[in-house]
């Protein structure tokens, strides 16, 4: 991030890509270690964090393979994945497959109460369209879905303003019920997540990687192995 920064790469450009090759020259070698280590390499590489893993090393080494300003474009964009390495943070926070469970099991959910969102969005800002019309800034349907959903989200940008007294009141009632509605999906996650965290909290197999035993076993229920 601080290599975006004209005035800090000035001064400090040498030191900042020393740094950068130093971290990736760790991460490498952390990154083949846990290849060597897990039973599993071929899974671990095309999983979640071994996908992350690759993308934080990648943009180093392959900006050497793009020099020139004719690629100016890409490289920027190579730089942009080193942020990635903010994820790998995540693999060692013990309650982040906790969450990560918990999403997976209220997708389905979430995925039913965002298509109701969309179709209430639809109703409200084609409701408006037609009581406040093109004078007070709703010139057509999909603006006034963006005025209804920036309204309904309670974020309010103010760029387009209802002027009748009718759509004052409908906006007024768009405004009630998004409080209500953004309390839907938090509600969802936190039952996942005290569900999870009763039922699927355990041991993980060094083998085959199989999460989710009694925190009692002693043996892998999938490949047999000791835990």
């Amino acid at each position: 991030m601080l290599d975006s920064v004209r005035e800090i790469t000035a001064v400090y450009g040498d030191l900042l890509y020393s740094l950068e090759w130093i971290f990736t020259i760790l991460f490498t070698v952390e990154y083949f270690l846990r290849l060597i280590c897990v039973g599993r390499p071929i899974r671990y590489a095309t999983s979640f964090f071994g996908i992350i893993d690759l993308m934080a090393i990648l943009p180093t080494y392959l900006s050497l393979l793009l020099p020139g300003s004719q690629y100016l474009l890409v490289i920027r964009v190579l730089r942009l994945l080193r942020i990635f390495r903010v994820l790998k943070l995540v693999q060692y926070i013990g309650e982040a497959d906790l969450l990560i469970r918990a999403l997976r099991a209220s997708q389905r959910k979430i995925i039913l109460f965002q298509f109701t969102v969309f179709n209430l969005v639809v109703i409200l800002g084609s409701l408006m369209y037609v009581i406040e019309g093109a004078e007070s800034g709703f010139t057509s349907i999909p603006k006034s879905i963006y005025w209804a959903i920036i309204t309904l989200t309670t974020v309010g940008y103010g760029d387009i303003v209802p002027q009748t007294n009718l759509g004052q009141a409908l906006s007024s009632v768009i405004m009630i019920v998004g409080y209500s509605i953004i309390a839907v999906p938090t509600g969802i996650v936190t039952s996942e997540i005290t569900y999870a965290s009763k039922y699927f909290k355990g041991k993980v197999c060094k083998n085959c990687s199989f999460e989710g035993h009694d925190s009692d076993a002693k043996f892998c229920k999938r490949c047999g192995s000791r835990l």
